[in-house]
């Protein structure tokens, strides 16, 4: 920038003494000109030489060619012009772009330098990169949190919107058992879990560290953003295949212009004049930086909002998306079912299935696992669950695992009569239609060779479902279905309650990807599920998004897009915006090419360098601040 403004002084100097002054010596204002070539072009040259190395030549070259060019027809004036504007307009992209870019590192200034900690007995203030996994870290009220961990002591409210995206303030409260917490920290119960970041309330509190600082939810979505600047969207990939053949052309027209003083009659000088200003008014620098402005802009919105786009591809591709698929348990619903019927087998006892049922289900870190391991207890009361081992996932089915030496199964009906699982009883195959039948979602419990019975479970839609499902049809989702590895009749009553036309069910992991792909065969489509059990769907979708990803290695690995709260309002916000980039990008494309399309007849037909660069770095500023109203978009579904 200082270079810039100091070659527009000296341009404008040169120009005053030249048309203003008398009696000064007449190699002053050229001597002007010459020193504002230096200071508009240093960079510029530096670039050039940069690109190239690499053997490409692209604007910086063009415009180098051009101001050469003036030079040597002794239109200094116009090539220090030439020369500013290029400068002065490359300083003020870089301006605009540098703020895209701190809105993105603003986030990784959010966390302390320091936490308090105790150790051995004592409290101390350690860096935050010091901190290991495990340590007891101290939170005052109204400080920023230093760490990701869970509530060992305390309760208080904190405000997880620098992180999560969410506008009120979470209620936060000590994990029930801190040995379960810290064997198995992506289960964490999300009232007691806590990220590096955000702000404490008004309460004390004590957290113990899952995550080192390099490994925070924070750090990670800091990371993933920044790299998602070279994610290129389908637009850039074509902005940059147009301009390699582009610029080779612009220079074989313009070398084949400095002949045409041999077919028309005009001296040469007119003819370097026209090809120099072909240069100048054909560089792409509008359409260079018409994607990637655009899209950087996007992206650091979307991660002030609590959403992580991770490229500009999925950006571009969850803007054209016309319909979605949803999973069922913790995506639509709370993900937090309880057990509302017990129906043991004949001769078995509601304790005696439950028993077995908590003590297999303790292991396994399933919503609905959970669920039964938590209610089960209550219902148990004094009695002690038997003891269970050796855990093993059947996925979309359900589990298997050893009780007294035993083995048993904990599944969904499907899976018994297969895979040389023996078929269920009559008795409590009756029990699970009627279970079934009232919307029930349903386990059935076997140890060895008997049936123990089956237990039912109902698991409350999202409060704010159905809103969010209205606010994308109005954003022009057109087509939304449930796809569910419940029973249809399940899956249809919870579509039901949220406002869905469409509800599969009774579909295993593999049915859900064979869905993906015959959706996918038909339109966009993307894939809305936990980033665990729905990964393998997500993948094959055309965008993959994960609910609730802050508290998920997995799910940030595993999704395109990662809704950072478990909260469904962001997915309107996150589709508003992906829309709102689009619109943007078809905007810059349009100017930039339409710029190119008309100054390029218009210097061959004798417009002058000087109009011909202020109307090109015009249109490269207005693709630059057209692009950062990206950071300034507001949708009511982002609070």
């Amino acid at each position: 920038m200082a270079f810039a403004l100091i070659c527009g002084a000296l341009l404008g100097i040169g120009f005053a003494i030249e048309k203003l002054a008398q009696g000064l010596p007449e190699w002053l204002p050229l001597a002007c000109y010459v020193v504002a070539y230096f200071f508009g072009g240093f960079y510029t040259v530096r670039e050039a030489i940069d690109n190239l190395k690499l053997k490409r030549f692209e604007i910086d070259t063009l415009m180098l060619v051009a101001a050469a060019g003036a030079a040597a027809l002794g239109s200094w004036p116009e090539g220090a012009l030439l020369l500013f504007l290029f400068s002065m307009g490359h300083a003020l992209e870089h301006y605009a772009m540098g703020r895209a870019k701190r809105a993105i590192e603003a986030l990784a200034a959010l966390a302390p330098d320091t936490a308090t900690v105790r150790r051995n007995g004592q409290i101390v203030n350690v860096p935050v990169g010091e901190l290991i996994v495990g340590d007891i870290v101290l939170v005052r009220p109204n400080e920023r949190l230093s760490a990701d961990g869970f509530l060992v002591a305390g309760t208080s409210s904190i405000n997880q919107a620098p992180v999560t995206g969410e506008s009120i303030p979470v209620d936060k409260s000590p994990v029930v058992d801190p040995a379960v917490a810290r064997a198995r920290p992506d289960a964490i119960d999300a009232a007691a879990r806590v990220f590096a970041g955000t702000i404490n309330g008004a309460g004390s509190i004590e957290i113990e560290v899952t995550r080192r600082s390099a490994d925070s939810a924070l750090a990670r979505v800091v990371k993933m953003v920044s790299e998602a600047e070279t994610r290129k969207s389908p637009t850039q990939r074509f902005t940059d295949r147009f301009e390699r053949i582009f610029v080779p052309v612009v220079l074989a027209i313009a070398v084949a212009l400095l002949f045409a003083w041999v077919v028309i009659d005009e001296p040469f000088r007119d003819s370097f004049y026209r090809a120099m200003a072909v240069l100048v008014a054909a560089s792409p620098c509008a359409l260079a930086i018409a994607t990637p402005s655009a899209v950087l802009s996007g992206i650091a919105r979307a991660a002030r909002g609590g959403v992580l786009i991770k490229g500009g591809a999925p950006l571009e591709d969850l803007g054209s998306l016309n319909a979605m698929a949803f999973d069922k348990t913790g995506t639509l619903t709370e993900g937090r079912p309880r057990i509302t019927d017990v129906v043991p087998a004949e001769g078995v006892t509601e304790e005696d299935l439950l028993a077995v049922a908590v003590a297999v289900e303790s292991l396994s870190d399933h919503p609905l696992a959970g669920a039964i391991a938590r209610d089960g207890r209550e219902r148990l009361g004094t009695r002690t669950p038997s003891s269970a081992s050796g855990l093993e996932n059947l996925i979309g089915r359900g589990v298997r695992a050893t009780v007294d030496s035993q083995t048993v199964w904990i599944g969904k009906a499907e899976m018994f009569g297969t895979d040389g699982v023996a078929p269920l009883s009559a008795s409590v195959a009756a029990s699970i239609e009627r279970l079934r039948e009232a919307g029930r979602t349903t386990m059935i419990v076997r140890q060895g060779d008997k049936d123990l019975g089956a237990i039912g479970l109902l698991d409350t839609p999202r409060a704010n479902a159905r809103a969010a499902l209205q606010q994308l049809r109005e954003l022009g989702i057109t087509r939304m279905i449930m796809i569910s590895g419940d029973h249809k009749k399940v899956a249809e009553a919870v579509a039901a309650e949220v406002g869905l036309d469409e509800a599969w069910g009774d579909l295993m992991p593999e049915d859900k990807v064979k869905a993906i792909h015959d959706l996918r065969a038909q339109t966009k489509v993307a894939m809305v599920g936990d980033g665990v059990n729905d990964a393998p769907a997500m993948a094959n979708a055309t965008v993959g998004i994960a609910m609730g990803a802050a508290g998920s290695d997995v799910a940030l690995e595993t999704a395109d897009v990662a809704l950072m709260a478990d909260d469904l309002r962001h997915l309107p916000f996150a589709v508003g915006l992906s829309r709102h980039t689009r619109s943007i990008i078809r905007q810059n494309v349009f100017v930039s090419l339409g710029v190119v399309a008309v100054l390029v007849p218009a210097t061959i037909f004798g417009l002058g360098i000087g109009a011909a660069v202020a109307v090109h770095e015009g249109s490269t500023l207005f693709v630059v601040v057209n692009a950062l109203r990206l950071l300034a978009y507001r949708a009511t579904t982002a609070t």
